[in-house]
């Protein structure tokens, strides 16, 4: 591999350019430069220590006008850490830029607001005490061993709080559909979280320009969606936990059954059959009062292999047809949307793509935008105890203060066309609106596919692993400063890298902990073996997915089938537990939950990353050992949600295709029954080799 050479005396030879540690000497150094935050020739030569803009710190005035202790972040040699390094001083949140701090424009006001001169008081007014988290739930401080190849600014077109708003109220409008199709059509609730799962089935392989709504996906009917509504049909199976409620179960689906034929176009045979199989269980129903819930169980699951492919068959072309109609109206959203957007722009005519740069290779850096930013409306803030507030046209969004402010640092680490903050709270407003609107509004709806992993397994994989990127994240439930998000053109501000499908590192260690979507897992898995069959460098992943065995999943057959696979560790159901995926909003003592499925640890490396970061026997063991609740705090033992079965329903499941429905999305939210209850399990490639 051939890396970018410096003339710099501080930059090493043969070593990929680092935009957040290189410094500017009297001899110039080949760093990449960015299209779209590119300045004049002045402006560059005072740039050009950090032409990417990762440390980027408020400009006119420099530190001089930064209250609250802040203060322009020291590099990296300064602080006597390298990028690699696992000691360093941890960056405690600071008070973000108030509209009282003096020097800078108030946050709350609109940038083309003119500023009322204020006179200067006599007597200083004491500085505000800088805020502090009780318990900080990151990392910002570790620097990135990702390297990728230089690439374009993005051509998406930039966040504004007007577009948000409509967005958030055209989905809301589209769940709305949805939950009416499957009223009309099939007379049922639409399956808990289905509609998230069809959000992220569809983004997999949409080529449309919302960064939200699909428009360009083929085939027009979702897998997902279908699959999903069509195992609800003719009633939906609940976990069951008594035998009154088993002999309930088995009685509503014969009878649903039988309606469902009998108000359909099926063919004679079909008729005879579900009708006679429908009678007899009725039938034995009345006659027998002493059969046990395992017995109702049985004759359940028999009355559903005899009708199930019947009553599928009958539905079939109702249920293509709500899966067309939603992403039909989804594609009108889309197209409607953008024209509203393009319309905000100042000037349309810029977004053109900018010619590829040189391919050099940099330490990985945030998403640019090659599409300035127009002025952003007015968002107001105000704070309710701990709760930051931000209203724009009577829609309020909350985050809790300490995310707040962690947002703040992110914003001033990634973002470089706002450095008086101007634009902060209209940007922090569309990141909570966004994914609001992808959450839904429901009690715990959503909040499954933000969960993450504990912060004691982050430390244990950054300290022992050399992990600094986190594959799935978001700017709300990032540990480390640098990860991959659903977002580009409102996450990139805070740090986002883009989508990780369109993500290629050529070399670094990675967490990948995602969405719990079978067709985005199966399509990680495929960019994985991408990655790691082009790079010589070392290239680790270490992937947290649920161990779901009844059926197993594609993702997880192929990723123990991989030839990169180095080791596997399995974690029992109930023995470890996860971060919400509220933690933005939750209160502490809900932060933690216990995972009441299994969870399944792959490390995923080539020859390079074997050598550098071996899962050694030592470091698996620590690794374990975070991955434990801790004995200090309590958990849920459950995930949240309304999807969630309690730890003495693990033996009562109806059907094994219960885990679509009601557990994809949450690392909590599957109750996997083929779980062992020991301590955990661990296996290598040559393991399984030995014992057979």
């Amino acid at each position: 591999m051939v890396y970018t050479t410096s003339q710099s005396t501080n930059q090493p030879v043969n070593q990929p350019v680092n935009p957040a540690t290189s410094q500017s000497t009297n001899q110039p150094v080949n760093q990449p430069v960015n299209p779209a935050t590119s300045q004049s020739a002045s402006q560059h030569t005072n740039q050009s220590s950090d032409p990417l803009g990762l440390n980027a710190a408020p400009a006119e005035g420099g530190d001089g006008n930064l209250g609250n202790g802040q203060r322009k972040r020291r590099s990296s040699e300064e602080q006597g850490a390298g990028p690699n390094s696992f000691k360093r001083t941890k960056v405690e949140p600071t008070t973000p830029i108030s509209p009282s701090t003096p020097g800078v424009k108030p946050w709350s006001s609109a940038p083309d607001e003119k500023q009322v001169p204020t006179t200067t008081p006599t007597t200083p007014s004491p500085a505000p005490a800088p805020y502090r988290p009780a318990v900080i739930y990151w990392d910002l401080d570790v620097q990135t061993n990702a390297v990728i190849r230089e690439r374009s600014a993005a051509n998406h077109l930039p966040s504004h709080p007007e577009i948000e708003l409509q967005r958030a109220q055209l989905v809301t409008k589209l769940r709305q559909h949805y939950h009416e199709l499957c009223h009309q059509r099939e007379g049922i609730d639409p399956p808990r979280e289905s509609f998230n799962r069809w959000l992220l089935e569809r983004k997999v392989i949409d080529k449309g320009l919302d960064p939200l709504l699909p428009s360009e996906c083929e085939p027009a009917v979702s897998p997902s969606m279908f699959r999903e509504v069509m195992n609800d049909i003719p009633i939906r199976l609940s976990r069951i936990k008594y035998k009154e409620e088993a002999r309930k179960l088995l009685f509503k689906y014969a009878e649903a059954a039988k309606r469902m034929i009998d108000s359909r176009n099926a063919s004679p045979e079909s008729r005879k059959v579900v009708k006679w199989n429908a009678e007899d269980t009725m039938n034995w129903l009345r006659r027998d009062h002493s059969a046990s819930k395992e017995d109702y169980m049985d004759r359940l699951e028999h009355l559903r292999q005899q009708c199930g492919p019947h009553v599928t068959a009958v539905a079939k072309d109702s249920v293509e047809g709500i899966c067309s109609k939603i992403y039909q109206l989804s594609a009108e959203y889309s197209r409607r949307l953008r024209q509203t957007h393009l319309s905000l722009l100042q000037d349309p005519s810029t977004e053109t793509c900018a010619s590829p740069p040189q391919s050099r290779l940099v330490y990985c850096y945030p998403v640019r935008l090659s599409i300035p930013t127009p002025a952003l409306p007015r968002v107001e803030l105000h704070f309710e105890n701990d709760v930051a507030c931000l209203r724009f046209k009577g829609e309020m969004v909350k985050v809790n203060r300490g995310h707040f402010s962690k947002l703040e640092l992110l914003y001033r680490y990634s973002c470089i066309d706002d450095p008086r903050f101007e634009k902060f709270l209209a940007r922090v407003w569309c990141l909570l609106k966004r994914y609001q609107a992808m959450f839904g509004s429901g009690a715990n709806e959503g909040f499954g596919l933000q969960g993450a992993l504990p912060v004691t397994v982050f430390e244990a994989l950054n300290r022992q692993f050399g992990v600094t990127f986190e594959c799935f994240a978001s700017p709300l439930n990032c540990y480390f400063k640098q990860f991959c998000s659903a977002f580009p053109d409102i996450d990139g501000f805070f740090g986002s890298r883009g989508p990780f499908l369109s993500f290629s590192p050529v070399s670094g260690s990675f967490e990948a902990n995602p969405p719990f979507c079978e067709e985005l897992m199966d399509a990680m898995v495929t960019h994985f073996e991408e990655l790691l069959d082009q790079s010589s460098e070392p290239l680790s992943f270490i992937v947290f997915v649920p161990e779901w065995r009844d059926p197993v999943t594609p993702a997880l057959t192929r990723m123990e089938a991989s030839r990169f696979l180095r080791h596997q560790l399995n974690i029992p159901a109930y023995e470890h537990e996860y971060r919400s995926g509220s933690q933005h909003i939750c209160k502490r003592d809900e932060m933690y939950y216990r995972a009441v499925h299994g969870t399944a640890m792959l490390f995923l490396q080539n020859d390079a990353g074997f050598v550098k970061w071996a899962p050694t026997p030592e470091r698996l063991a620590e690794l374990t050992t975070a991955y434990h609740p801790s004995l200090t705090r309590t958990s849920s033992l459950s995930s949240p949600g309304p999807a969630q079965s309690a730890a003495g329903d693990r033996d009562s499941t109806p059907k094994a295709s219960d885990r679509t429905p009601s557990g994809m999305m949450s690392p909590g939210g599957h109750d996997n029954n083929n779980n062992n209850n020991g301590s955990s399990s661990s296996s290598s490639p040559q393991d399984k080799l030995t014992a057979m």
